[in-house]
């Protein structure tokens, strides 16, 4: 029975890694903005980010907490169903906040903007994806079950080092100033940290 072990190790390590993803939503730098445009626009999104964060958090600790021990497939693959399907939601919900927030108020704010959203949806329909995926997984037989998870690990360390591009254009320059002044984005910074280190 202790087959899946290591690969739930890695499962959520991986998931660990995608929660990274979210920093990039908040900013890395503080300084004093001007610019009462591009604050409101960082309340609004910052707002919208912080219990779509705690959502994701939530999912990873979740499938830590089953993966820690030698859990039956079964439960792994309710808690993991449940965990990509919460993920597919926030990013979603972040796509909807960056969407309804409009363009920031700076350069190239519109491309920035669409792009963003566009990857936010793209990673919302990739945990969708996911979940279909282990949802199908065959936990009568445990070697076939841990080769499941093994490739739904693999596609999620992919998922965890790309497709944060668009959103770490979004924050450059005056857009992550004045995201950095928002407490609520310093929130959404800390928890999403502190589920990548655990």
């Amino acid at each position: 029975m202790e087959g899946t072990n290591p690969v739930n190790k890695k499962l959520t390590a991986a998931l660990s890694g995608g929660a990274v993803l979210i920093l990039a939503l908040s900013g890395c730098s503080s300084d004093d903005g001007e610019n009462d445009k591009l604050n409101a626009w960082a309340k609004q999104v910052c707002g919208a980010v912080q219990p779509q964060a705690k959502k994701i958090e939530a999912a990873n600790a979740a499938i830590q907490k089953e993966t820690s021990d030698n859990s039956a497939p079964a439960d792994v693959r309710k808690t993991d169903s449940q965990a990509f399907q919460d993920m597919a939601d926030a990013y979603k919900a972040i796509s909807d906040a960056v969407d309804k927030a409009g363009a920031p108020n700076v350069d190239d704010g519109k491309t920035k903007q669409s792009n963003a959203v566009k990857e936010l949806n793209d990673l919302s329909a990739a945990y969708v994806d996911l979940k279909k995926q282990v949802g199908e997984l065959d936990t009568k037989d445990q070697g076939k079950f841990a080769e499941g998870l093994k490739d739904i690990a693999t596609q999620l360390n992919k998922l965890s080092r790309s497709g944060n591009d668009a959103l770490k254009k979004l924050e450059e320059g005056d857009v992550g100033k004045a995201m950095a002044q928002q407490q609520s984005c310093k929130s959404a910074s800390s928890g999403a940290t502190a589920a990548a280190k655990s």
